[in-house]
């Protein structure tokens, strides 16, 4: 018989996660015992009881607890020491009493399975690929290191970084520095751009971001993809300016989170995620969510 589990997402400001409606949903697929809440707190330290807990499962890790919660892990995956953040926390050895945690991140995995699908799938659904040549990735947090990581093991040629502040930017840059090459820019203007991105991934809080600050970014080129991690609101306005140029497919944030939590629950319960289900349930629950949107999953 299976032991019950606590599984948790940890972060500040997440009242409005939908991560327990997925993986509450896979768990009752798969007739587990488990449960996945929501914890709220300013530092990870504040949590660091649940995840020593007997009891405890797993967790989705968020804003602002990416970059320091490999405090509490016993080792660390070598995708998330090559990205420097971790988003999924996974425990083993409970049963024999001598745990350890494993931080992992699937950020960078769900990230990269959007852009393949993408570049796999032509207008028409048949014939030739897209690729990639130049990308942007807006922000410098703990998700900006995941996307900058997907872009390049999706073999974008040319990755772009802007950040408000540059000089954070630029820390970043030089931590994947031995790994492959990212461009500062100082800012979104036409003119700061060596190139144009046919890959844009935005990885701020949509609330602090207006329409007119992207208007110049789909200007010269004709089709691309545009991903917004933000998932609140749901339509940003980054996903509104580039939805009014045809040839751009976008994903919103909620695909996004879709796809790196079918890798969570994988990793924690070593077993298929229901796609389906966890699609419908969210789609349930949010009501402003069309099929449509979903696309890339």
């Amino acid at each position: 018989m299976t032991e019950p589990k606590d599984f948790y997402i940890f972060g500040s400001g997440i009242s409005f996660s939908i991560s327990p409606t997925i993986h509450n949903t896979g768990f009752t697929h798969h007739a587990l015992p488990h449960t996945y809440t929501i914890r709220e707190s300013a530092s990870i330290d504040e949590v660091g009881r649940l995840i020593h807990a007997q009891s405890f499962g797993g967790a989705s890790v968020t804003m602002p607890h990416k970059l320091q919660v490999h405090k509490f892990c016993t080792e660390v995956s070598e995708t998330a020491k090559a990205i420097g953040a971790i988003n999924t926390l996974i425990p083993t050895g409970h049963e024999h009493g001598n745990s350890s945690i494993i931080g992992d991140n699937t950020d960078w995995s769900g990230l990269y399975a959007i852009i393949m699908k993408y570049t796999k799938t032509s207008p028409d659904g048949e014939g030739q690929g897209k690729s990639l040549k130049a990308g942007l990735v807006i922000g410098a947090g703990g998700a900006s290191r995941a996307a900058l990581y997907a872009m390049f093991k999706a073999g974008v040629q040319h990755i772009y970084l802007v950040n408000r502040t540059q000089s954070i930017a630029e820390n970043v840059r030089d931590d994947f520095r031995c790994s492959f090459n990212i461009t500062v820019i100082p800012d979104l203007s036409e003119s700061s751009r060596p190139e144009s991105p046919d890959i844009i991934i935005a990885t701020v809080p949509a609330e602090t971001t207006s329409e007119e600050q992207f208007g110049s970014l789909f200007k010269d080129r004709s089709e691309g993809l545009c991903i917004d991690m933000s998932y609140k609101p749901r339509q940003t306005p980054l996903l509104t300016v580039a939805q009014r140029h045809s040839g751009w497919a976008t994903v919103t944030g909620v695909e996004v989170l879709l796809a790196q939590a079918f890798d969570q629950f994988k990793l924690w319960t070593g077993l298929e995620p229901p796609r389906e289900e966890m699609i419908e349930a969210v789609l349930a629950r949010e009501a402003g969510v069309g099929r449509a949107s979903l696309s890339m999953l």
